[in-house]
Formats: structure tokens, C-alpha cells, sequence
């Protein structure tokens, strides 16, 4: 009877090392803004929240030929076609960050940068 208890014992113990412990699921708030985060669709959202309000803030003519980009640390970057345009842009500057701190406050655009490059 006593080899018997010991295989029982081995036996349960070997059950126990070779059980898989599933973990508890992670909450799906985080696992969703992990994957938005990763995958940058939240940057693609503010993106294109950002280009009606810079269409509104500089005017159809200076839009055309110009592209918001992402905004970091309440610096948003705007691509502009060719120097003129920058130039033109640099006037209304100041106005153009108070009218997109109003048209989309939860971006807190407190800056505007520019950049020559090619937009398509």
C-alpha cells in the first residue's frame, strides 16, 4: 500500500507541474488603446479633425497648397508645398493657432510649424 501512496503522490505532482495557468483576460479598454495606439489610428482620427479645421483657419486658397500633420506636445506640423506658400502662411500664423484652438480644443494647438516638401 505504501507504493501505491507514493505513485499517487508522484502521480498529483506531476499533474500539478504540468497544468497550464491561463491568465485572467486583460480589460478590453486596454487592450483597445493599446492597439490604437500601435497601429496609429488615433493619430489618422486627429489628423483628419485637424485638416477641416486648418481648411477653416487659413482659407481654402492657402489649405490647397498646404497639409497638417501630427501634433506633439501642442506643436502641430504642417507640410507646405513650395516657399511662397510658407511665406504667406507665416502672416497669418497668429491667427491661424488662436481659430484652431477654438475649432478643435482637445488637440491644444498652442503652435504652428511649417515644411517644405512635397504633399502627394
Amino acid at each position: 500500500m505504501q507504493l501505491d501512496d507514493e505513485d499517487e503522490r508522484n502521480l498529483h505532482a506531476d499533474y500539478r507541474r504540468k497544468q497550464i495557468h491561463i491568465p485572467a483576460p486583460k480589460p478590453m479598454r486596454g487592450v483597445l488603446s493599446q492597439l490604437l495606439a500601435r497601429r496609429g489610428y488615433a493619430q489618422v482620427q486627429s489628423v483628419a479633425g485637424c485638416d477641416a479645421a486648418w481648411r477653416e483657419a487659413v482659407g481654402v486658397k492657402l489649405a490647397a497648397d498646404s497639409r497638417p500633420g501630427v501634433v506633439k506636445r501642442g506643436v502641430l506640423e504642417v507640410l507646405v508645398r513650395n516657399s511662397v506658400t510658407l511665406q504667406e502662411l507665416a502672416f497669418v500664423k497668429v491667427k491661424a493657432v488662436k481659430t484652431l484652438a477654438k475649432l478643435i480644443p482637445e488637440q491644444q494647438i498652442r503652435d504652428v510649424r511649417f515644411r517644405v516638401g512635397a504633399l502627394d
